[in-house]
């Protein structure tokens, strides 16, 4: 259905006009002349021909065919325009008007009214809300926007019509080509994940950029953007990551952002690179479009001045890449083509007054240099440098095997002017810094595609007992399940869970105790009470049956003290756990992506680090380690001197045996593992304290 949107035969313009300034007459203007070959039919109670075209009072009178209607009337007209063109057979429609979720109740519920006229009749509803689009490849400019882009490989899905006009300018001003640019507005029917879908399949689409403030389906949108990644790059940034980012996106979509770590688990899942800036945006497109993906991960740098070249060096050791070190035979090679005060190691001066020929030289030799998989150019300016002609000799020397990326250190008008430069398919950047953080997103992009497919591991578990004990709480409408259930049903997943159980008197407390061995702990078991220490219903390190008793008795009085209403149904007795570094395991269920696993170390490094890692569920063996490796604090899981290992395959199996629990019973809505103990290799990890929260009644 989105062949009648992106490559419509006949267009009509309802509130098309011949006044310019108006919406409607700048969408005529750039339809004419972007050279869009179909019927144009343009729509105006008041004249009878605009832009030299016949046009129609309305459109019930209207016999032909219409593949695509853009709107552009004032808000109070728009309910009417949807209708008459529904009723005219128009195929899809684009609402350029704003004026509905965005600005509160009243314009959702007309938002609401018209998406439902399109739904009910089968017509795909672009916006509203919304800038229009353009594909380079039909010759349709339908939008009001003052730029007809080039063709090129880049498709742009945004849903600020801002960033799509500053995208054209962009792009423009490279003279970098463009596929199709979608601004989707307020998502009333077809949203980003429509277009990715579409973008995927269409061949002149190289690259897949976006601007998102949120998504739409969230599980849509991982299905859509793995096999978008699949085949080709996937480049999204999303603003609304801070607090009042999220409230501005929220006023300017009517939309709520959501949360950023599930956005960023969402994205690492998938594979989309993310765009940590609005210059990174552009920045990665241009490099992903233009020049081919690295083999691995060793830069060699090139540049006419010492001081840019450290910085270069720099910024890729810090990326994670390295600094190539040059095959013998490339020295040798620099050596007897480039002056004798030429450094011909890496990075490679060719000296401040290098000439084009210079420079192709030493491209030349980096690229044959097999212990090289990408270049960075940097050229300085000076009186002697002639940034066009060296672009042009660079791009000479370059081939389809290895990216060369070009930073003009201090000269955005050289930039500009090698992007103008015909046939020079070169991504210049202001700072190595930034062609640095292009470099690396290709070559991240470059791993993604190379990895092994993905494998679940199925572990063997009593899903019966777990399913028993949460249709029980369901029953009751009891959505907290406490440590002692939660534990059984960690239990049946194969945690190691201490010995334990329930007394409901000092003598039977003590029996117990002496039954499973001291030291013992004690808390506290009440359907009402989810933090125990909060009211001191825990102890812990009890050594006699004589203190049982008497700690049994403590807890019992300090609940009826600091919660009377709450139901006790005993104290726990349990034994305690050997020492062993403390981690948190976690799951809570997002109501756009599903479930969501969290790793973190104890104690400061949550609470006041924040230093935890998110992946979406389900989870692979090696997606578990990357999750430990991506925290700060993963160096003290390794071992340190005169210390053993850490046993990180017990953490690694237990974030898998959790995301394979949080798949298996979508009713779970969060899960707290708080602390698990891990020893060195050869101990048992042990779950010290654990609670499982169900989703309510009625929600997801």
């Amino acid at each position: 259905m989105l062949e009648f949107l992106l490559y419509p035969k006949s267009i009509a313009i309802i509130g098309a006009s011949r006044r310019p300034g108006k919406v409607g007459h700048a969408i005529m203007v750039n339809l004419l002349e972007g050279g869009f070959k179909g019927e144009i039919i343009p729509v105006n109670p008041g004249a009878d021909e605009v832009l030299g075209l016949k046009s129609w009072k309305d459109l019930y009178s209207f016999t032909g065919g219409i593949d695509l209607s853009i709107i552009a009337v004032p808000l109070e007209s728009v309910r009417e325009a949807v209708t008459s063109t529904i009723k005219a057979g128009t195929k899809a429609v684009a609402v350029i008007t704003s004026g509905f979720r965005e600005v509160g109740a009243e314009g959702a519920a007309l938002e609401g009214e018209i998406a439902t006229l399109c739904r009910e009749a089968g017509v795909r509803l672009l916006g509203p809300n919304c800038l229009g689009l353009i594909n380079t490849e039909h010759g349709m400019n339908a939008t009001f926007s003052q730029r007809m882009p080039i063709r090129g490989g880049i498709s742009v899905i945004s849903q600020s019509g801002a960033v799509c006009t500053a995208m054209l300018d962009w792009a423009a001003a490279r003279n970098l080509g463009l596929a199709k640019l979608v601004s989707i507005g307020n998502q009333a029917d077809l949203n980003e994940t429509d277009f990715l879908v579409a973008f995927t399949k269409d061949e002149q689409t190289k690259v897949i950029v976006g601007f998102l403030e949120n998504i739409s389906t969230g599980e849509g949108f991982i299905r859509a953007a793995e096999s978008a990644v699949s085949v080709k790059p996937v480049v999204l940034f999303r603003a609304g990551i801070t607090h009042s980012g999220v409230k501005a996106a929220r006023a300017h979509t009517g939309k709520p952002g959501g949360d950023e770590l599930t956005y960023a688990a969402a994205f690492k899942r998938t594979g989309v690179i993310r765009a940590e800036s609005f210059d990174a945006l552009f920045d990665y497109a241009a490099a992903l479009s233009l020049q081919p993906l690295p083999r691995g991960n060793r830069v060699a740098i090139i540049t006419n001045a010492g001081g840019p070249g450290v910085i270069a060096a720099d910024a890729i050791e810090q990326s994670g890449m390295k600094v190539a070190t040059l095959h013998k035979d490339t020295a040798s090679t620099l050596r007897d083509q480039l002056p004798s005060a030429a450094i011909v190691n890496n990075p490679i001066d060719v000296l401040g007054d290098a000439d084009p020929a210079r420079y192709a030289t030493a491209v030349k030799a980096a690229q044959q240099d097999d212990l090289v998989d990408a270049i960075i150019v940097i050229l300085t300016p000076h009186a002697m440098v002639k940034p066009v002609e060296t672009a042009q000799a660079v791009c000479e020397r370059s081939h389809d095997t290895k990216p060369v990326l070009a930073v003009f250190l201090g000269s955005s008008q050289a930039m500009y002017e090698v992007g103008r430069s015909a046939g020079c398919n070169l991504p210049s950047y202001p700072s190595p810094e930034r062609a640095v953080a292009a470099l690396r997103a290709m070559h991240e992009y470059a791993v993604w595609r190379n990895r092994p497919a993905r494998v679940i591991t199925r572990f063997p578990v009593n899903r019966p007992r777990v399913d028993r004990i949460i249709a029980r709480h369901l029953k009751i409408q009891q959505i907290h399940i406490g440590e002692v259930e939660t534990k059984e049903i960690l239990r049946a997943y194969d945690f190691n869970v201490p010995d334990g159980q329930v007394a409901n008197s000092p003598e039977e407390a003590a029996e117990i105790a002496e039954r499973i061995g001291f030291p013992v702990a004690m808390k506290i078991v009440s359907p009402d009470i989810v933090h125990k220490s909060n009211v001191g219903g825990i102890k812990l390190h009890i050594s006699t049956p004589e203190e049982v008793r008497d700690t049994f008795d403590l807890l019992t009085l300090r609940v009826s003290r600091n919660a009377p209403e709450a139901r006790l149904r005993g104290v726990y007795v349990e034994k305690m756990c050997g020492r062993g570094l403390e981690v948190i395991l976690g799951m809570t269920t997002d109501p756009q992506f599903g479930p969501m696993l969290m790793f973190g170390l104890g104690g400061i490094f949550v609470d006041v680090l924040k230093d935890v890692s998110c992946y979406l569920a389900p989870i692979t063996a090696e997606e578990a380690m990357q999750m430990l490796r991506e925290t700060r604090s993963y160096a003290l899981l390794m071992a340190s001197p005169g210390q053993s290992d850490v046993d990180l395959s017990a953490i690694t199996g237990g974030l898998q045996r959790i995301s394979q629990l949080a798949t298996d019973f979508p009713p779970i809505a969060e899960l707290n593992i708080n602390p698990f103990t891990v020893g060195e290799v050869g101990t048992e990890a042990m779950v010290v304290d654990a609670r499982i929260t169900l989703v309510k009644a009625g929600g997801k």
